[in-house]
């Protein structure tokens, strides 16, 4: 029996064969094009497979998700962005697997959960912070998609001082200010001239004054979406990762006095933020294990 792994983001793509206990076999990462994004996905699975009998592939895609239908509209992804039967498209490569799919931040958090900062954990939100904001749900240790699939998806939750259009077409989501992206937008409009993340990182660690009101801008709006989350939520770790979370204290300082300040309820007291452990390949391990699950129960497959 053989599973696969596939992660679709706006960025990049990337697979791998998973073995015994959810691991990633030679993963393989490729740029996602521009144009013919299921031909470029395709030719990546087939390498991945060579002339195994696949049995079960586990998808992490960019989103919006629906899992109830297998599709995907990636608002970073324009050729799908109106819809794309991802799950019916791997399956026409693959006759004979079960095939799960779910949005790229709920397998991050399933991945973190079961192989990273959330072991040990039953609940648990899971938050990526790169060049967007995503997340996910574990609940009693599954993945909680709600209605769609799209449960989770913190990136677009509204909040105080967000006065940007965003992609998704609303104004003032997290993602408008607490992405690398955004705070990258924000510094160069207040006269900052480095090129990059990392660049706008490390000149807030030395105290470049436009640095660092950029990144504690992005913390203090991630430290007020994290509290409101756990309040509505009810869970008490929230695992964050992605590129722009690796920025140090500069940003993790501000987004935790933020969170602190913010949840003041008795059931909030206890809430932890916690820095993810698997690094790049955390969403890929997460589709893994989503395969390894369809393998073992069914319980994650898509009708």
């Amino acid at each position: 029996m053989t599973a696969l792994a596939l992660d679709v983001g706006g960025t990049k793509m990337a697979a791998a064969r998973v073995v015994s206990g959810g691991s990633l076999e030679h993963p393989v990462t490729v740029p996602t094009p521009k144009s013919r994004v299921w031909d470029a996905c395709a030719s990546l699975l087939r390498k991945i497979a060579g002339d195994a009998t696949v049995t079960s592939v586990g998808i992490a895609s960019a989103g919006p998700v629906d899992t109830g239908a297998g599709t995907v509209a990636p608002v970073n992804v324009a050729e799908w962005r109106d819809g794309f039967p991802l799950v019916d498209a791997v399956r026409s490569l693959f006759p004979s697997a079960t095939v799960a799919l779910a949005l790229d931040g709920a397998a991050a958090a399933l991945g973190e959960h079961r192989r990273g900062a959330g072991r040990g954990t039953a609940d648990l939100l899971g938050v990526v912070v790169s060049t967007g904001v995503g997340g996910g749900l574990i609940r009693g240790g599954r993945i909680d998609g709600g209605r769609t699939g799209n449960a989770g998806h913190i990136g677009h939750m509204a909040v105080s001082g967000g006065k940007e259009l965003c992609g998704c077409g609303a104004v003032g989501c997290l993602e408008t200010i607490a992405s690398g992206s955004a705070a990258l937008r924000w510094a160069r409009a207040n006269g900052w001239v480095g090129a990059t993340g990392a660049d706008l990182a490390v000149d807030a660690e030395l105290g470049e004054p436009t640095a660092v009101a950029a990144l504690e801008r992005a913390a203090t709006a991630l430290g007020e979406a994290f509290a409101s989350a756990a309040a509505l939520l009810d869970v008490d770790l929230i695992v964050v990762g992605g590129g722009f979370a690796q920025a140090g204290p500069v940003l993790w300082d501000p987004m935790t006095a933020t969170a602190t300040a913010h949840a003041r309820l008795s059931f909030l007291r206890e809430l932890r933020l916690a820095p993810a452990e698997l690094g790049v390949l955390g969403t890929l391990t997460g589709a893994g294990l989503l395969a390894i699950d369809n393998l073992t129960d069914g319980s994650c497959r898509t009708p």
